[in-house]
């Protein structure tokens, strides 16, 4: 697993919040008051959107179904009622449906976040995004702000989801890896501004995967994606535990 400075580490955890494998708490006032945590309710009804790039598309995964068939089986399995939602569909599972898009960077998966979500109004929302800005050379110093807006842009059109925020997964592309470090430093900071403006969102660590997760040099391969399916369902329980997740909403979808 890649290993953190100190200060880095503490900031995961907090953006992190309840329900991580780091140590530290979540920001003070981040996180609902004690009241509103979960105890013996039944699991969270799940409309969930897998928003981002290839990746939640499931290149390099052999069944195309990626993370997605991963995490439908574990949430399915813990008693969510589910609702996968995208304009997309790819794979073999029983609910393809996704909003992955090969090759997209952040500020074209901001393009059609407003007509997406008001069509779909998920509840939660696993987002993955950032590989082919950092893969391209694409204004890399700004993509962080990029992310933000992107973020806020979500939390805006869907105020009621949960946002499941994934760090950059290991490369082996010399391009993006020279990017991907700094840009990942950043996610604490955005996650935590959110939170603190009462946004419900977390970050998803996804530094578990290794190179021998890939299928090629940016996409992994099922064992990648079974590992990115562990962080976003943790992240899914974690919220749920908080109370975060909402009944999913009337939708306009057809």
């Amino acid at each position: 697993m890649k290993k953190y400075s100190a200060p880095l580490t503490a900031a995961l955890a907090a953006a992190l919040g309840l329900g991580t494998a780091l140590p530290a708490a979540a920001l003070p006032g981040t996180e609902p008051p004690p009241s509103t945590v979960r105890t013996a309710a039944a699991p969270a009804a799940l409309r969930l959107m897998p928003l981002g790039d290839s990746i939640t598309w499931g290149v390099g995964s052999p069944s195309g179904n990626g993370y997605r068939g991963f995490l439908w089986n574990r949430l399915s399995a813990e008693g969510h009622a589910l609702d996968f939602v995208g304009s997309g569909r790819n794979g073999t599972m029983s609910d393809r449906d996704n909003e992955g898009h090969s090759g997209w960077r952040i500020d074209q998966i901001t393009g059609i976040a407003d007509s997406v979500l008001a069509r779909y109004r998920p509840n939660v929302v696993t987002l993955e995004i950032g590989t082919n800005d950092l893969n391209g050379n694409y204004q890399v110093p700004t993509a962080p702000d990029r992310l933000r807006a992107l973020i806020d842009r979500i939390t805006r059109d869907a105020p009621d989801a949960t946002v499941l925020v994934g760090t950059v997964i290991v490369s082996t592309s010399g391009t993006e890896e020279a990017h991907r470090p700094a840009f990942n430093a950043k996610l604490p900071e955005i996650v935590q501004a959110a939170q603190a403006a009462g946004k419900h969102v977390r970050l998803v660590d996804m530094s578990a995967l290794t190179g021998a997760d890939l299928a090629d040099s940016l996409h992994p391969n099922d064992n990648g994606y079974r590992k990115m399916a562990d962080a976003f369902n943790a992240g899914v329980q974690a919220a749920d535990a908080a109370g975060w997740i909402k009944p999913p909403v009337s939708a306009s979808r057809g």
